[in-house]
């Protein structure tokens, strides 16, 4: 009888922690934005005043790669000592954030 007892009190002990809510949240949320908009063009298609801009505000940087979408804005990635990173230009060589970039869903 005290080996009933005992094996109802377990089975019971163990559902009850299937009840339990599991209110674990992330800690932070990662959001991925992609902007398959722009088009890969050749470094010698770049308007003179995006180039000059980069020249002027990035010295030390050269454009490995650059890209165009339908609005004229540029996507250059800049390499510095050997790290990448990626800056927005329009056509007249003003920066951008990239929370200004338009795409054709946008207009």
């Amino acid at each position: 009888m005290k080996k009933l007892i005992l094996t109802v009190a377990i089975l019971a002990g163990g559902m009850s922690t299937f009840a339990l809510p599991n209110n674990i949240l992330p800690a932070e949320s990662i959001h991925v934005v992609v902007n398959e908009a722009f088009k890969e063009i050749a470094l010698d298609k770049l308007p003179a005043a995006v180039a000059s801009a980069v020249e002027k505000d990035f010295a030390t940087a050269s454009i490995s790669k650059a890209y165009v979408n339908d609005n004229e804005q540029y996507k250059l990635e800049l390499t510095v000592d050997g790290s990448t990173s990626t800056v927005y230009a329009d056509k007249e060589g003003n920066w951008l954030e990239e929370s200004a970039i338009k795409s054709d869903e946008n207009q």
